[in-house]
């Protein structure tokens, strides 16, 4: 097997190369701490709703090994998706991940073509790949190896790049040479805290994390909630249809952001046309067209269409 070094940066070239923006790796161990504390106490105080998935395994979220057998090193990678061509601020509003072709499907892709370069170099080399698809706690192995740090939004916030990434996972079978976690910068600043329109963010005293609490967020209401919005999230939609990115916009580490690279991020001219009327008058054919392979359909035609009648209600 070649050595750590060589294979170390191999593969953070190999990530720049295939459209990754940052790459960094850590070390493979179960997490301890208060993040082990902080997640559990989160699940026991409802916070994360009706989320179920989020209560499996958790022994595996909380330890890699349990996960991927033999799993050594975490390779992680974050790739932007910040438009450069946004919906108009007077029309209804989607999240900005949304605007374009579903995240898994790319990332998946160039995780694999990742994965399979550095197997190339050994055939030894084992392991899987992750994008928002097992229990992996990707934020915190993110901040672990040196992307960013978490921001009081919760969001991992990459210097001079800001929060619009997707994130993504290799665990390997290999020893590798490991990135240092970064110091922490929102000091003071509270601006997401004071945009958030539901109060959803909130920092837990015994602790001291900075955490969401989903059955606040407009995020949560609009994609995950399967049920109907009740009337004191309704008045805080504005014109948000889908999603909610007041926390990212209200960031001042974005004033560095750029728009994407990735073509298949961006809204298409479809899209960003619809009038106000359109989406009133939305039909299941309309939105199979405007939404194939997009990540809106995690809320489903009947569930966009809810978010746009109770958002009316209010505006």
């Amino acid at each position: 097997m070649k050595n750590k070094h060589f294979l170390t940066q191999y593969i953070k070239a190999e990530a720049k190369r295939l459209g990754f923006d940052v790459c960094g790796i850590t070390h493979a161990e179960p997490v301890a701490g208060k993040i082990c504390k902080g997640y559990r106490k989160w699940l026991a105080d409802g916070n994360g709703a009706d989320m179920d998935y989020l209560s499996k395994n958790i022994e595996k979220r909380l330890d890699p090994t349990l996960l991927v057998e033999d799993v050594k090193s975490i390779v992680c990678v974050a790739m932007n998706y910040r438009p450069s061509t946004f919906l108009p601020k007077d029309g209804y509003q989607l999240a900005w991940y949304a605007y374009g072709k579903d995240y898994h499907i790319v990332m998946k892709e160039h995780l694999q073509q990742l994965f399979l370069s550095i197997k190339s170099q050994d055939s030894a080399i084992e392991g899987r790949y992750f994008c928002d698809t097992a229990p992996v706690l990707e934020r915190y192995w993110a901040e672990r190896a040196g992307l960013g740090w978490r921001g009081k939004n919760t969001q991992l916030i990459i210097p001079k790049q800001g929060t619009s990434f997707f994130l993504g996972e290799l665990f390997l079978n290999i020893e590798l040479e490991y990135d240092k976690p970064m110091d922490n910068h929102c000091g003071n600043c509270n601006a997401c805290l004071e945009q958030c329109p539901t109060h959803a963010l909130y920092t837990d005293e015994e602790t001291g994390l900075h955490l969401l609490n989903a059955k606040l967020c407009l995020s949560y209401q609009t994609i995950e909630n399967k049920n109907d919005i009740s009337p004191i999230i309704q008045k805080a939609m504005g014109l948000n249809i889908y999603g909610c990115d007041k926390c990212q916009k209200a960031c001042p580490h974005n004033k560095f952001a750029q728009p994407t690279r990735h073509k298949e991020f961006a809204a298409s001219e479809e899209l960003l046309q619809m009038t106000q009327k359109d989406w009133d008058s939305l039909t299941i054919e309309k939105y199979r067209t405007l939404f194939k392979n997009s990540a809106v359909k995690r809320a489903k035609f009947e569930g966009l269409v809810r978010n746009i009648k109770a958002m009316k209600r209010n505006t």
